[in-house]
C-alpha cells in the first residue's frame, strides 16, 4: 500500500492534474506509447529519475526549481503500455512577442532504463513527443543539449533522431570538452594508470597525516563552502558558480540524489574539498576548493583518489571530471589529465523550431551573447539554461 500523501503535496497534485495532457500513438510492433505533460509532482519525479541509467543532476526537480524557478519547469513523461520508458525536464522561457519562446532540455531526455539495453525506438518516440508538445503545439524554439560524446553510438542516435524532426538541417552547437574516466578496471589498474607525477603527489598526500570526511548533509556542504570562500578571497577570481545555490539544491534533493561531499582534514581543520554528483551509472565532478594548507599537503590528490574509490565501490561506471580548458586554465587541465581519463567532447546542441518569431529572436539572442563573450562569429552559442558544471570544476570559473 502506498503511503498517504502529505497535505501540501496533495494540494500540488490537484494543481498539476489540471494541466495534464496526454498524447497517444502506436508503434509498428503493437506497443502503445502515451506522453503525459506536467502531470507529476516533485516526489514522483524523483522516483522516476532513479529508474534511469542516464540520470543526472540537471534532470532533477530540485536543480530545476532552485536554478531556474519552479514556474519555468515543464515535465514530459513517456509511457509504453503504461510503463514509464523516458522522461524529460525542460526550462521554459516565454518571449513577450506573440506566441514565442524557448524550451531548454539539458542532459536529457532520460531514456535508458536501468538494467536494460538502450532502445533507439524509445528515443525516437521521445523526440516525437518533445517536438509535438514544445515545437508544434507551443511554438517554442527547442534546444536539446544531450549528455552524449562525439563518436559514440549514443551521440549518433541523438543526432540522427532529432535531425529527423528538425525543420532545418541540424547544426552542431558549442561542445563541452572533458576527461571521462572509465571506472570498470580494478583499483590497482586505475592507480597504475595514473600519470607518474600525479601518482607521486598522491603518495606524498597519503604520508601527510590527512583524513577525509565524507557526507551529504548541510554541515558537510557548509564545511566545503568555507574552504571555497577562503579560496575565492585569496585568488580574487570572477565566477558564474553560486556555491550557495548548490547548497540550496543539496537541501532539496532527495537522499538518493544528493551530491557527495568530501572534505580533506588536516589536524581537524578542513583544508580542501570536492563536490560530486553521482547518479545513474555515472558521476560528475562539480565543485572543488583548496585552502593554502591544502595546497601544501596535496589534499586534492587524496580527495580525488578517495572519490574514485567510493564511486567504484558503489557501482558507478564512469567519472566525468567536469570540463577542461587547456588554454584558459592549463593548471587544472594538467591535473585532470593526470588521472588518465579519455579526452572527449559532448555533441553540440540540437535545435528544433517551426515558429518564425521564436527562431528569429533566438538567433538574435545567440548573436548578442557571442558578441558579449567575444566569441568568433562562427562559434556556436553556449547553453543559456544556466547549467553549472560545464566549465572546469574546482577552479576559478
Amino acid at each position: 500500500m502506498r503511503n498517504a500523501i502529505p497535505e501540501a503535496e496533495s494540494s500540488q497534485i490537484a494543481k498539476t492534474m489540471t494541466r495534464v495532457q496526454q498524447r497517444s500513438n502506436n508503434a509498428p510492433d503493437g506497443s502503445h506509447y502515451r506522453s503525459e505533460i506536467d502531470g507529476v509532482v516533485e516526489s514522483e519525479w524523483a522516483g522516476l529519475v532513479d529508474r534511469f541509467q542516464d540520470a543526472n543532476i540537471y534532470q532533477t526537480w530540485s536543480y530545476g526549481a532552485i536554478r531556474w524557478g519552479e514556474k519555468h519547469l515543464s515535465h514530459l513523461v513517456l509511457r509504453r503500455n503504461d510503463e514509464v520508458v523516458a522522461i524529460a525536464q525542460l526550462r521554459i522561457i516565454r518571449f513577450s512577442v506573440f506566441r514565442s519562446g524557448v524550451a531548454y532540455l539539458r542532459w536529457g531526455p532520460l531514456c535508458h532504463l536501468r538494467g536494460r539495453e538502450f532502445e533507439p525506438e524509445i528515443l525516437h518516440r521521445m523526440a516525437v513527443a518533445l517536438h509535438e508538445e514544445y515545437v508544434r503545439k507551443r511554438g517554442l524554439f527547442l534546444r536539446v543539449l544531450p549528455n552524449a560524446f562525439v563518436g559514440s553510438q549514443r551521440a549518433e542516435l541523438f543526432q540522427s533522431t532529432f535531425s529527423q524532426r528538425a525543420a532545418a538541417p541540424w547544426e552542431p552547437g558549442g561542445t563541452e570538452r572533458t576527461f571521462l574516466l572509465d571506472l570498470t578496471p580494478s583499483l590497482e589498474e586505475l592507480r597504475k594508470n595514473l600519470d607518474q607525477k600525479w601518482r607521486n603527489q598522491l603518495n606524498r598526500a597519503e604520508k601527510n597525516g590527512l583524513s577525509i570526511q565524507e557526507g551529504t548533509e548541510a554541515e558537510d556542504f557548509q564545511a566545503f563552502t568555507r574552504i571555497y570562500r577562503s579560496m575565492r578571497s585569496r585568488k580574487k577570481f570572477d565566477t558564474t558558480v553560486d556555491v550557495d545555490e548548490f547548497a540550496c539544491i543539496q537541501k532539496r534533493l532527495p537522499g538518493t540524489q544528493r551530491m557527495k561531499i568530501m572534505n580533506c582534514m588536516q589536524q581537524g581543520t578542513p583544508v580542501a574539498g570536492i563536490v560530486c554528483s553521482a547518479m545513474g551509472d555515472s558521476a560528475i565532478y562539480l565543485l572543488g576548493a583548496t585552502g593554502e594548507n591544502g595546497l601544501n599537503a596535496k589534499g586534492t590528490y587524496l580527495l580525488q583518489w578517495t572519490m574514485i574509490k567510493w564511486l567504484k565501490e558503489n557501482g558507478f561506471h564512469y567519472y566525468d571530471l567536469g570540463g577542461i580548458d587547456p588554454e584558459g586554465n592549463p593548471g587544472v587541465y594538467h591535473f585532470k589529465r593526470g588521472l588518465s581519463g579519455q579526452d572527449v567532447s559532448r555533441i553540440g546542441q540540437l535545435n528544433l523550431c517551426e515558429n518564425f518569431v521564436s527562431s528569429v529572436l533566438m538567433q538574435a539572442g545567440d548573436f548578442v551573447r557571442r558578441r558579449r563573450q567575444g566569441s568568433p562569429a562562427g562559434r556556436p552559442a553556449q547553453d543559456l539554461s544556466g547549467a553549472c558544471g560545464a566549465k572546469p570544476a574546482g577552479i576559478p570559473q
